[in-house]
Order: structure tokens, then C-alpha cells, then sequence
């Protein structure tokens, strides 16, 4: 892929912005295993997909001079040895099963935390992570094969037709104290990069079959005048992105409509401003440079009576657009992560976040969410402010700034046999494949 050229001021916001949200994954990590926090609250666990976008971040870093090559090594050699020799078994407090892992883990003993699941998805973005640790780190040095030979181990091991349960559609989960979630992934959204990872396995590969069952519980939308795969999270556009280059490749769904997974992408990014243009909830702070609706945490719960109408706010949800729910809370990391779909739109909200609302100056970068409307204990111009960084939210910022600059997390999964064979199993042709 050929750089993206940029004018100067436009380079030094997205640098400044990149190494921000990078800087988050160095302090809020265990140096001993490599777990990354989930979040900058007290005593929070680790997430193993904060784990994963962090290995992803760490060749990027390298590459912007963020990091060194030797330590970005030796960190994501303590990440995979950790999670290769960690317990694996049906007991409620080790770390993981069947070759998943549990969604949250304790910082320090890296076991299971609040009772989270075994979560397929998280599972995936960390897997995401070790093959792009795995292309990255090609030296034929001892150190260096061994990133590549743990991470794909790590990979290998996970049982993915287990996790079907005897059903078509891969379950979102698993708990030892009453067996499988009774969810499974149905719908367009970042199971995309599951489904092309749990195809791609040489060892415990799911069918085709199962992926075709998955495209069809899709649903094909029309709004503000945009066709395509709905989906009302913004992120759900984007996660899957962050490591498969879409452009130009299509499976059979999208053939027989004539586009990409990469242009229904920018699709739902414009959907997202037309939506805030609208504001049909009649939000405060709405506006052609101020959007981004997705799963984030709130300002609530709690409802409020502001200039006559009362208004609902709620805490973490999977908020979204056209339909909801919507508080009028908006997070700028998810329009960043849009960047490669539509720099157009999303620079100008960038410079607005920047130097309109001051979002700048939080030492890891944007905070999480801010809500103008819920204006009480909060600032003039943007209300309340989350007091929280994510690291699901800062790792997709380094990610997209850098797949929109250079290419190179796209570029590197393009080289790994996995996600290509993945991919072509899925029945994606064309374009790079």
C-alpha cells in the first residue's frame, strides 16, 4: 500500500494522537506477564482483547519509533509465554480453556476475574495480536522464532468447532459453573475476524458451512440514504478492520451486492454523521463535526429532567445508530478508528475534538466518551467527561491511524497463511487475495 501523503498539520495531529493513545499500553501493563488493564480505574482487571490490540500496537510502535525492536520483543515474549504456560482446565479460577481465555483476568495472577466467560471473541482479537506478532518478528534469531512459534501455537490450540456447541453459529461463550452462553454470534458485527480465524485453523477448522450460516443472519438496510450490512455500533465497522484489509475482496454476501466489507464501512461511518446532523433525540453538541455512537461507557445510570425533558442516561451499553440506545453519549476513539473508511469526515471531527472541545490534553489522548448533554458536575463544552481510558478504545486509534498512514498491520496479515486461508475458505476472491 502507498503512504497516505498528508499536509504537515494534519501528520503531527495524527502523530501526537497516535503516540498519545499508544502510551497507554506502557504503564497500564504487568511487565511480568504482558497483561494489559482494561481500564485506568483502581484495581481493574486485565482484558485479553486489550492484551491482543496491544501486541498488534507494540510493531507499530517499533516502526514510529514509539519502542524499540528489543523491547517490543521482549514484551510480547512475556505476553506469550504467559498465556502459553498458563492453566488451562474446567477448574473456575485458571485463565483459560479448550485453548480460550477468560474475558477478564486478575492483573497480577493472571487467573479468571468476576466470573467473566470464555469469551470466543476476546479469545479471537488476542489471536489477532499473536499472528500479527508473528508476521512482524521474521528475524532468524532465537528470540524472535520463538514469538513466531508460541504465538502460532497459541492460535493452533484454540478448539473452535467445540465452541460451536453442536450448533452452526459459534457461541459467544462459555462458564465452568453452567457450560455454553446461550448467544451465539448472529448478525454483522467484529465477528467477522473470528469467523476468518476459526476457518483459517489447521488444526480444528470450522466448516464453510458455518460461516455461510453466520452471513445469513445479516440485515441489509437502507438509511439516510446508504445501503448496507446494518450494524449500530460504530466499532462493529471497525475491529474487525484493524487487521484484514477489506478493500477490493468480497465472500458471497457481499458479491451479490456489489461492494466490501471495506465500503460498507464508510457507509456506516457517514450514516453515523447524518445521524448526528438529524440529532433526532435533539442532543446537545450534535453537529457535522461532533459524532460517534458505540458500545462505551456513560454517564449513567440515572435519569434527569434537562430544560424540560426528562432524559434516561445510561452507563456501559452497546449504544448505537439509527436505532439505539443513544443518551447522547459520544466517543471519540470510535471516529478515529474510521479514519482509513473516511478521512474526509473523520479529520475534520478529529481538529473539532482537538481544538474546539480541548480533548487534548488527557496523557493517553482522547478519554473514553463525553456527553454535552448530561451537563451536570461537568464542563461547558463537553458536559461530562468519562474519567476512564480503555485499552479496546486506545488500541484501535494506533491501529487505524496507522493502517490510514502506511498500510502496515494490513500489509503484514496480508503475508499470514492463516488469515489467508481464512479468508479464502470464508469464499472471499479478488482484489489482494
Amino acid at each position: 500500500m502507498t503512504p497516505t501523503k498528508l499536509s504537515c498539520k494534519d501528520e503531527l495531529e495524527l502523530q501526537r494522537l497516535q503516540h498519545k493513545s499508544f502510551s497507554y499500553f506502557l504503564p497500564e501493563c504487568n511487565a511480568r506477564n504482558g497483561l494489559i488493564a482494561d481500564k485506568t480505574a483502581p484495581g481493574w482487571p486485565a482484558s485479553i482483547a486489550a492484551t491482543g490490540l496491544a501486541l498488534a500496537a507494540y510493531t507499530v510502535a517499533v516502526e514510529r519509533g514509539m519502542m524499540t525492536r528489543s523491547a517490543a520483543r521482549q514484551r510480547t515474549l512475556t505476553t506469550l509465554r504467559f498465556f502459553w504456560n498458563s492453566a488451562q482446565g474446567t477448574e473456575p479460577d485458571v485463565t483459560g480453556y479448550k485453548g480460550f481465555y477468560y474475558h477478564f483476568l486478575d492483573m497480577k495472577t493472571g487467573r479468571r476475574a468476576w466470573q467473566s466467560e470464555l469469551s470466543t471473541v476476546d479469545s479471537g482479537f488476542l489471536f489477532a495480536g499473536c499472528l500479527a506478532a508473528a508476521a512482524y518478528f521474521d528475524a532468524n534469531t532465537p528470540d524472535e522464532a520463538q514469538v513466531r512459534s508460541l504465538a502460532r501455537s497459541l492460535y493452533e490450540r484454540a478448539d473452535w468447532k467445540w465452541a460451536l456447541n453442536e450448533g452452526e453459529t459459534l457461541t459467544h461463550g462459555w462458564r465452568p459453573e453452567n457450560g455454553f452462553i446461550p448467544f451465539r454470534w448472529e448478525g454483522y458485527d467484529e465477528a467477522l475476524l473470528l469467523y476468518v480465524l476459526a476457518l483459517g485453523s489447521p488444526t480444528h477448522a470450522l466448516p464453510p458451512s458455518s460461516y455461510a450460516a453466520w452471513t445469513r443472519t445479516y440485515r441489509w438496510e437502507s438509511s439516510y440514504g446508504y445501503d448496507y450490512v446494518y450494524a449500530g455500533p460504530l466499532f462493529t465497522h471497525q475491529l474487525s478492520h484493524c487487521w484484514i484489509d477489506f478493500r477490493g475482496i468480497q465472500d458471497d454476501y457481499m458479491r451479490a451486492r456489489g461492494i466490501d466489507y471495506f465500503e460498507n464501512s464508510r457507509r456506516a461511518t457517514h450514516i453515523q454523521q447524518e445521524y448526528a446532523i438529524h440529532n433526532p433525540l435533539k442532543f446537545d453538541g450534535y453537529n457535522e463535526f461532533c459524532w460517534g455512537v458505540t458500545a462505551s461507557d456513560g454517564p449513567g445510570p440515572v435519569t434527569l429532567k434537562i430544560d424540560g425533558v426528562e432524559r434516561h442516561f445510561e452507563d456501559y451499553v452497546g449504544r448505537g445508530v439509527p436505532y439505539g440506545p443513544d443518551d447522547g453519549t459520544i466517543a471519540p476513539w470510535a471516529v478515529v478508528a474510521s479514519l482509513p473508511f473516511a478521512p474526509d469526515i473523520v479529520m475534520p471531527a478529529i481538529d473539532y475534538y482537538v481544538n474546539k472541545l480541548q480533548l487534548r490534553n488527557h496523557p493517553y489522548g482522547f478519554k473514553a466518551t463525553f456527553n454535552p448533554t448530561f451537563f451536570r458536575a461537568g464542563d461547558k463544552r463537553c458536559g461530562w467527561v468519562s474519567p476512564w481510558h480503555f485499552g479496546i478504545n486506545q488500541g484501535p486509534i494506533v491501529l487505524m491511524i496507522e493502517n490510514y498512514r502506511s498500510g502496515q498491520l494490513w500489509n503484514l496479515m496480508r503475508t499470514d497463511p492463516y488469515i489467508v486461508k481464512g479468508l479464502r475458505r470464508a469464499g472471499f476472491t479478488g482484489g489482494w487475495l
